[in-house]
C-alpha cells in the first residue's frame, strides 16, 4: 500500500504557533491542569445581541442559499460604506471581495498574485501566518526586523533596502499583532515615498484591528495617507475582532479590480461564497449601533494598563503600552541566561515560555514565533482577574530564577 506524501506546499510551512499554543492549553485543561491562558487573540465578549438576532432572522426568512461570490447586496453596501467612511475613498463592487474571514482573504490574495520566486516583504514582529502563507503560495518571504528602537515599525530606510526587482508585496499590519504598533500619518507618507519610487510593489494592509485603537480619532490607513497608491493597495479587514465575531468567519478586502477579479475567480472554485447567515450578521454589525465597539475598547484599555503596570514591576521584564489591538509584547531579555529551580537554563524566549507553562501554569507565546526575540506575547482579550492572576504567577516564576 502506498504511503501518502503531502505536497511540497504543505511540507515547507509549519503549523500556526498561536493555534498550536491554544491547542496545547485546551489539552492541559482537558487533563485537569489549571492553566492561566493568555494566548488567545479572541475577544472574551459575546457577539452583540442585535447581530445574533439578524442572523436568526436570516435563517427564519430562508436566507440559507448560495449567494454571489462577492456576497449579498446588503453586505456589499455595508462594507463599501464602512471603507468610504473610514478612508475617504469610494470603491465599487468590482473592487470588493468577501471571504470566510480576513485570513482567507489574505491567503487568496497571495494565491492570486504570487509566482515562484516572487518576494514579499514581511516586517517582524509579524502575525505568525504571513511567512507561511507566502511559502505555501510559492513566494519568498523577506523578513525585515523592526526592533523596539523603532516602535516595532518599518522605517523607510529598511523598506528601501529590502525592495528588489522581485518584490511583489509589502505586508503592513496595523494595529499590529503582536505588538499593537500603529503608524502615524507622517510615517505612512514616508513609507509611501519609498513605494512611489518602486511602482512594481503592491501593498497588503491588514487592518483587522482598526477599531481597537487607544489613541484619538481613527487609525490612519495607508490609502488615506497616500491616496496615489490606491491602485496598488489591497485593504483587508473583517468583523472578527471589533464585534467579537471570530467564529462567524467573515472578512473582506478592497483593492484594484484586476486583483479582485483574480481572487474572486479562485474563490468561485474553492468555497463559492461565505455563509449567507454570517453575511447577514456582518451587515448588521457594520450598519448597526457601534456602542459595543467603543465600550469594549475602553475595557481593553483598562486591561492593557493593568497588564503593563504589573509586568513592568517584574525585574527582568519590560513592555511599552500597545497603541492598538489587545496584546502586550514583553521584552524578557533580562531573564535570558538565568537558571530555573529544576536546573534548566533559560537560553531563549521559547525556554522561558515553556518554563512559565510548567512552573507557573501560565500560557503565553514566545516572541520568536513572531520573528523577533527575546520577547513573549500576552493577550489582554480576557478578564482583568485572569490578567492579574497571570501577572502574579509570572512574577513568582521570575523571582524563582537565579
Amino acid at each position: 500500500m502506498s504511503e501518502f506524501l503531502p505536497a511540497s506546499r504543505v511540507t515547507r510551512i509549519k503549523a500556526s504557533a498561536s493555534v498550536a499554543a491554544a491547542a496545547r492549553v485546551r489539552e492541559l485543561k482537558a487533563e485537569g491542569v489549571p492553566i492561566i491562558d493568555l494566548t488567545v487573540g479572541e475577544p472574551d465578549f459575546d457577539t452583540p445581541d442585535h447581530i445574533k438576532e439578524a442572523a436568526v432572522a436570516a435563517i427564519r426568512d430562508g436566507e440559507t442559499k448560495y449567494t454571489s461570490v462577492t456576497g449579498t447586496p446588503e453586505l456589499q453596501a455595508a462594507v463599501l460604506n464602512k471603507i468610504e467612511r473610514d478612508t475617504g475613498h469610494h470603491y465599487g463592487s468590482k473592487q470588493l471581495t468577501i471571504g470566510g474571514g480576513a485570513k482567507q482573504v489574505l491567503y487568496v490574495a497571495l494565491m492570486a498574485s504570487l509566482n515562484e520566486g516572487d518576494e514579499v516583504i514581511v516586517p517582524a514582529p509579524y502575525w505568525v501566518s504571513y511567512p507561511d502563507m507566502v511559502l505555501a503560495n510559492d513566494g519568498t518571504p523577506v523578513i525585515v526586523a523592526c526592533g523596539e528602537d523603532t516602535g516595532f515599525k518599518l522605517t523607510p530606510a529598511a523598506l528601501a533596502t529590502a525592495i528588489t526587482p522581485k518584490t511583489k508585496w509589502l505586508i503592513l499590519n496595523a494595529p499590529s499583532n503582536p505588538t499593537g504598533a500603529v503608524y502615524s500619518h507622517d510615517e505612512l507618507q514616508a513609507l509611501g515615498a519609498v513605494l512611489d519610487e518602486n511602482p512594481h510593489v503592491f501593498v497588503l494592509t491588514d487592518e483587522i484591528y482598526d477599531e481597537v485603537y487607544f489613541g484619538e480619532g481613527r487609525v490612519t490607513s495607508l490609502v488615506t495617507a497616500v491616496p496615489a497608491l490606491k491602485d496598488r493597495i489591497l485593504l483587508v479587514n473583517g468583523v472578527s475582532k471589533a464585534y467579537a465575531m471570530t467564529g462567524w468567519r467573515l472578512g473582506y478586502g478592497v483593492g484594484p479590480a484586476p486583483l479582485i477579479a483574480a481572487m474572486n475567480k479562485l474563490q468561485s472554485q474553492t468555497s463559492s461564497c461565505p455563509s449567507s447567515i454570517s453575511q447577514a450578521a456582518a451587515a448588521a454589525a457594520l450598519n448597526g449601533d457601534q456602542s459595543f465597539v467603543r465600550d469594549s475598547v475602553e475595557v481593553y484599555r483598562k486591561r492593557r494598563d493593568a497588564a503593563v503596570e504589573g509586568l513592568n514591576a517584574i525585574n527582568g521584564l519590560s513592555v511599552a503600552p500597545a497603541e492598538g489591538a489587545f496584546y502586550a509584547y514583553v521584552n524578557c531579555s533580562g531573564v535570558i541566561g538565568k537558571t530555573a529551580p529544576d536546573g534548566r537554563v533559560i537560553e531563549n524566549d521559547q525556554d522561558f515560555t515553556l518554563y512559565l507553562l510548567d512552573a507557573a501554569r501560565v500560557a503565553v507565546i514566545q516572541g520568536s514565533a513572531y520573528g523577533l526575540g527575546p520577547y513573549f506575547r500576552i493577550s489582554f482579550a480576557t478578564s482583568l482577574e485572569t490578567i492579574t492572576a497571570g501577572v502574579d504567577a509570572v512574577r513568582d516564576a521570575v523571582n524563582a530564577l537565579s
